[in-house]
């Protein structure tokens, strides 16, 4: 058929379309009820036998116009919002629509005239559970399209009958933007033409069973403050200045590196502080107090701040209660150029129920099984994440490579792994079902941690994944490829439980406990370790570790500096929570943080809690500067007993060694006396060795029972005056 000509005719009378045919019955009520899979195919402008015919869904207005080349030609209302018309022509036009309100008229692209603005390799990817940066095909993504500026937006909601986009812009009405479904993707798609970035915006959904509700993206890299609970679009307009660090950040794997971490609740760390303010102090002190990382905890959108962020509702956003997400990553540039990695807390096990956000995203189970029994978390009070549809596997695992590439992370604390890894977890007898084997394990939250670990290490190098796993799982740590969980580092969670319940002791009693102190030597070299000393181990009524401590407070700051020095020493790299550092004595609260007035010299703190800091800003310099302490963490040949089994002596001393044989000895004399001529035998060949590091030193509030000057070994063995509830570095005396 030849083409007509495109050019309008000079109206005669009222400048009207001609009426367009009406639409089916079906079609309009699906349409109108929010239910319609392809809106495209009834809405914007389609060729018919006598022209084209032009129909627009705009409720509220009082009527709608086409605009063809300076010309309009005014739709004629079909009741409910729709507007219709016909010309005769031979092609659809270049048009826009004029549509006037009671307040004005505005001039506007047609959402119906476009193309989908996602492509086949995007769809194909996300049936097939393979898109590694799913962030940049789902959500609200602004662009240009088809010449045209706007937001194109995208959400997979397989078992719905119809999704809106509702917004700001349309006063949170959907009606006037149903999406269009893209084949058998599950994915709903439509571009906006002139919404650009801050525009809050949510989904309306009207599931399988005609129920209807908003739901947040949960693609949202942006989010509104909360308690409110909108999706924004964003986009990054951030340069980074970390170039430096990127480059060799990955030059030494870090288990052979050293890596010492200071944990952060970042809105709570300088209560009121943003990430451009924290930026301006978080960096300086940690790099002062010499650890080489911080760990965050989660800092992706959630609704309740006194969750700390381990009930996620945002998983692609940070928190905006701190700022936008350009001023997130203002802050992890700022620790980069200050020498600073960042690790950050991430939560794949589970999400909360609330109605706006994943539970029953579409109507029906999506993120989570549709098992009841599965999908409940019996201990939270919330749903578990289907590991076994590819779909959700892929939610995740690109997350976790979002916040790595988008953000430059430098780790990922995989939070409860455990509760990941058992059917049985919490659960009794009848609540849960075994696995095709028969066994207790989940088999797909198996693959799917294998999988993100495979995924992240390969796309993000000198990433490191560490898992908070409190059980004896075989291979957390062994690579994917050997049936390992493939990360990096491991939480030793027997450790820390076993080591702060041989210090809670009074010292008269830990002789019967002595075996708490030196069992982890048995396994350590099971898997690549973290020694924790975490949030969890300082709230809920476990006191702060200074408080644990027995004795006056004199005794309680020795043994917290002791303990310390026994920890940095030990293999294995180490994490501390904030506060810890300078021997805090109340419990954390996230409604204030840190105490630190407890730091201000008016408070008399130069011994007591700015000696601890002090104390811990040594450790890190000596930690670093002595690659005995780090360099063999996962060979045994880098550990030997020097004392372990002076039960009634509370007295622990080893051996470290870097790759080249020199050797560090780090005594423990976890006893309020002074132990004189205690002798320990060393290697031959070091003649004379010398106090690298003592907690007893008066200037971290100790009693000073130090020694300045070499002391000599005679016949390969030490004589040392011992100080009491005191750690002791010494290292050889170079020739």
């Amino acid at each position: 058929m030849a083409l007509r000509d495109t050019t309008l005719p000079e109206p005669s009378g009222p400048a009207r379309c001609a009426p367009a045919p009406a639409l089916d019955p079906a079609d309009r009520g699906r349409l109108l009820a929010g239910a319609h899979h392809d809106p495209h195919a009834l809405l914007g402008a389609h060729p018919v036998a006598d022209g084209v015919v032009f129909r627009a869904l705009r409720p509220f207005a009082r009527g709608v116009s086409v605009v063809i080349g300076g010309e309009r030609r005014q739709l004629a209302s079909e009741g409910d919002g729709l507007f219709s018309g016909l010309l005769p022509l031979g092609a659809i036009p270049d048009y826009t629509l004029l549509v006037s309100y009671a307040d004005g008229e505005q001039e506007v692209h047609d959402p119906y005239r476009f193309l989908p603005a996602l492509g086949e390799t995007d769809l194909h990817l996300i049936r097939e559970g393979r898109h590694e940066q799913l962030w940049k095909a789902l959500g609200a993504e602004p662009m240009t399209h088809q010449d045209v500026t706007g937001t194109r937006f995208t959400v997979w909601a397989p078992n719905a009958q119809g999704v809106r986009v509702a917004g700001e812009f349309t006063f949170w009405d959907g009606q006037a933007f149903p999406m269009r479904s893209l084949g058998s993707s599950g994915v709903w798609e439509l571009f906006l033409p002139g919404i650009g970035e801050g525009a809050r915006y949510k989904f309306e959904i009207t599931s399988r069973y005609g129920d209807r509700f908003l739901k947040a993206d949960p693609m949202a890299r942006a989010t509104e403050v909360p308690p409110a609970t909108a999706s924004v679009v964003t986009a990054s307009h951030f340069e980074w200045g970390d170039q430096d660090w990127m480059a060799r950040r990955g030059d030494l794997p870090v288990h052979r590196a050293p890596f010492s971490v200071y944990e952060v609740h970042l809105p709570s760390w300088r209560k009121g502080l943003t990430y451009r303010e924290l930026a301006e102090q978080l960096p300086g002190y940690v790099k002062d107090l010499g650890f080489t990382h911080v760990e965050l905890m989660p800092v992706a959108e959630h609704p309740f701040g006194g969750s700390w962020g381990y009930q996620v509702t945002g998983f692609y956003a940070p928190t905006s209660r701190l700022g936008t997400p350009d001023d997130f990553k203002y802050l992890i540039d700022a620790l980069h150029r200050a020498g600073v990695g960042v690790i950050m807390d991430w939560v794949p096990a589970h999400f909360p129920k609330d109605d706006w956000a994943l539970a029953r995203f579409d109507g029906d189970p999506l993120y989570e099984p549709g098992d009841s029994r599965r999908a409940e978390h019996p201990d939270w009070g919330t749903y578990e994440f289907d590991f076994g549809r590819v779909e959700v596997r892929n939610f995740l695992v690109a997350n976790a490579v979002y916040w790595c590439e988008e953000f430059h992370i430098d780790g990922l604390r995989v939070d409860a792994v455990a509760s990941m890894l058992y059917l049985d977890y919490s659960r009794d007898s009848g609540q849960w079902s075994p696995n095709v084997f028969g066994g207790r394990e989940d088999l797909d939250a198996v693959a799917f941690l294998q999988e993100m670990n495979a995924t992240v290490y390969r796309r993000a190098p000198g990433v490191v994944t560490i898992a908070e796993e409190s059980t004896a799982w075989d291979g957390v740590t062994r690579p994917t490829d050997s049936g390992g969980l493939g990360f990096g580092l491991k939480w030793n969670m027997g450790w820390m439980h076993d080591s702060l319940g041989y210090i809670s002791h009074e010292p008269v009693h830990r002789k019967y406990h002595h075996n708490e102190m030196t069992f982890s030597m048995v396994y350590a070299y099971s898997e690549n370790y973290v020694l924790p000393i975490s949030h969890d181990e300082v709230v809920h009524g476990k006191q702060a570790l200074v408080s644990k401590m027995p004795g006056d407070w004199w005794q309680q700051r020795a043994n917290h500096r002791a303990y310390l020095g026994f920890m940095w020493a030990h293999p294995g790299k180490q994490l501390l929570f904030m506060g810890q550092e300078f021997a805090q004595g109340a419990e954390w609260s996230e409604a204030h943080g840190p105490d630190w007035w407890l730091l201000d010299p008016a408070y008399g703190a130069e011994a007591d809690h700015r000696g601890v800091r002090d104390l811990v800003r040594d450790l890190n310099t000596v930690y670093r500067a002595t690659p005995a302490l780090w360099e063999r963490d996962t060979d045994p040949g880098g550990f030997r007993w020097v004392v372990g089994d002076a039960a009634e002596d509370n007295v622990f001393a080893f051996l470290r060694f870097d790759s080249a044989g020199g050797p560090l000895l780090a005594v423990s004399n976890l006893s309020p006396v002074v132990r004189e001529d205690y002798r320990l035998t060393v290697p031959e060949g070091r003649p004379l060795w010398l106090e690298a590091l003592n907690t007893d030193a008066a200037c971290y509030g100790g009693g000073d029972v130090v020694r300045r000057d070499p002391v000599k070994a005679e016949d390969g063995e030490l004589r040392l005056t011992l100080p009491p509830l005191a750690t002791v570095w010494l290292v050889p005396v170079p020739d």
